[in-house]
């Protein structure tokens, strides 16, 4: 029988993994961030220098990597890192070499009874037949208050203009980008985390007991 499968999409900053994360306890199902994955990749091509702009050199790399470590990291969690997560992330290569990853997390982990699986096309693209679908919907100012939060927390040096100014900047090239741009995926639910954790979580919590088990 197929693992079960629950996709939370959402625009960066939106609080995908925490809500992820949330659900993976409360539920008991096997969590995956989709983004430590591109940032795992992203930190690799920032330590050996390569050329993003290159795309034979992307290429060249990526094909020398056989799997990458899906383990979350104080160092994937800079602007530095961000920001070039986000850069590469337009390439095709790029998102297909993660997908494989996503799928090979899945099929490693069948003991499992299902996944929360969190991202930016989970489930427009990656996993299109998702048992539950869910976006995440937060104003960019909000985002960028939490973000900043997160940074000066984890001792950060950041400012909240520029801050709300890269996560627009984000927005923008996720919405625009040629291959699995960000979109509201079909079926999905829209959450409104604009407001407490708490209010969030409700309206989850009662998704799953209605739709999902």
């Amino acid at each position: 029988m197929r693992n079960k499968i629950i996709a939370v999409d959402g625009p960066a900053a939106s609080g995908k993994e925490k809500i992820s994360k949330y659900i993976s306890k409360k539920w008991k199902l096997k969590h995956l961030d989709s983004g430590i994955l591109y940032r795992r990749l992203a930190l690799i091509f920032l330590n050996e220098k390569i050329d993003i702009k290159n795309l034979n050199n992307i290429n060249k790399k990526i094909s020398e990597i056989a799997t990458i470590s899906y383990q979350n990291s104080k160092k994937l969690r800079t602007q530095e890192v961000s920001k070039l997560a986000s850069e590469i992330a337009i390439y095709n290569t790029v998102r297909l070499y993660i997908n494989r990853l996503q799928h090979d997390f899945v099929k490693k982990n069948k003991n499992y009874q299902g996944f929360v699986i969190d991202g930016r096309d989970i489930g427009s693209v990656v996993f299109k037949k998702a048992d539950l679908k869910l976006y995440i919907h937060v104003k960019p100012e909000i985002r960028a208050k939490r973000r900043y939060k997160q940074l000066i927390d984890s001792g950060e040096k950041s400012i909240y203009p520029k801050i709300l100014k890269d996560i627009k900047l984000r927005d923008n090239r996720d919405k625009l980008r040629k291959h699995s741009p960000l979109v509201i995926p079909k079926d999905a639910y829209l959450i409104d985390n604009n407001g407490t954790f708490l209010e969030t979580t409700m309206q989850i919590d009662k998704l799953i007991l209605n739709k999902y088990l």
